[in-house]
């Protein structure tokens, strides 16, 4: 090594994980694999935007088979989801290929963890990159049209 290693500022910062909600990511690697317990999974791991060094980085697991029949089918769910955040849409029969997801941006909504006693993130949700930018239609409301015939009989009174 023939540069000095100096510390940062960053090195200083109070070791906290963002605060939970959307930030935008990139799918860095998305390939099958397996769990310890021998299942077959797909890995997805996303690299963070705007959050602290140390947090930029999270991965998700989804076991595809092995597991429970839930667990799967919410898996399969989540996976159609994130598919769908990043502009793709399978059709039904379509192989699922996890290198199709490489590279793609899309906003990952994270929550708070603990692993082995140390605070993490996990994800906890996605949506396309432009979906928090899309401006909702705004409606008029109108009053109810009256019916200009005639009026309305007065009421009885007991």
């Amino acid at each position: 090594m023939t540069e000095t290693l100096r510390f940062e500022p960053d090195d200083f910062t109070v070791d906290m994980p963002p605060s939970p909600g959307f930030y935008p990511a990139t799918v860095d690697t998305a390939r099958y694999g397996r769990s310890t317990q021998g299942n077959d999974m797909i890995r997805v791991a996303y690299h963070l935007e705007r959050v602290a060094r140390g947090y930029e980085r999270v991965t998700e697991y989804f076991v595809v088979a092995g597991g429970s029949p839930r667990g799967c089918a919410v898996a399969r769910q989540r996976l159609l989801q994130l598919f769908r955040a990043c502009g793709l849409e399978p059709s039904p029969g379509a192989e699922v290929s996890p290198a199709d997801l490489f590279g793609h941006r899309l906003e990952v909504r994270v929550a708070h963890d603990e692993w082995e006693g140390r605070p993490r993130l996990r994800v906890t949700g996605y949506r396309r990159l432009d979906a928090a930018r899309v401006p909702f239609k705004r409606l008029t409301v109108r009053a109810p049209r009256q019916c200009p015939s005639s009026p309305r009989p007065p009421r009885r009174v007991r």
